[in-house]
């Protein structure tokens, strides 16, 4: 699995949701980035501790996130259709005003669960 890295403007921070009895925590923070022609939109899961650490962050906050992508295969019996889900899980971000935008700065060590191997290229 191949880490890689975005930037943009903090749009929405969802509240922390809980899910299952093991106590499973997921918070969405979703970018803006405005690309000329169109505006994109996106979602980033920061799941477990690393939910708290959205907590620094604010709509308008211009960031760096550092996230590695993970896809699940669903299929409720076998008889029913497939489906495949994609998600991009936070790993670290910094904000731009932190350090200029590039290698080095100051990752938010709130949540440092990151790997080492965080400078990999991006899967495409």
């Amino acid at each position: 699995m191949s880490n890689a890295s975005l930037r943009g403007i903090v749009h929405l921070i969802e509240d922390t949701k809980t899910f299952g009895q093991k106590g499973f925590r997921k918070r969405t923070v979703v970018l803006e980035q405005n690309l000329g022609r169109f505006t994109n939109y996106i979602p980033l899961d920061f799941i477990g501790d690393a939910c708290d650490s959205a907590d620094a962050l604010s709509v308008g906050d211009d960031i760096t996130v550092n996230y590695r992508l993970s896809g699940r295969k669903w299929q409720r019996d076998p008889q029913s259709e497939v489906k495949y889900f994609l998600s991009a899980e936070a790993l670290s971000y910094r904000r731009s005003a932190d350090a200029p935008s590039g290698p080095g700065g100051s990752i938010n060590d709130e949540f440092s669960q990151a790997s080492s191997d965080d400078a990999g290229d991006a899967p495409f």
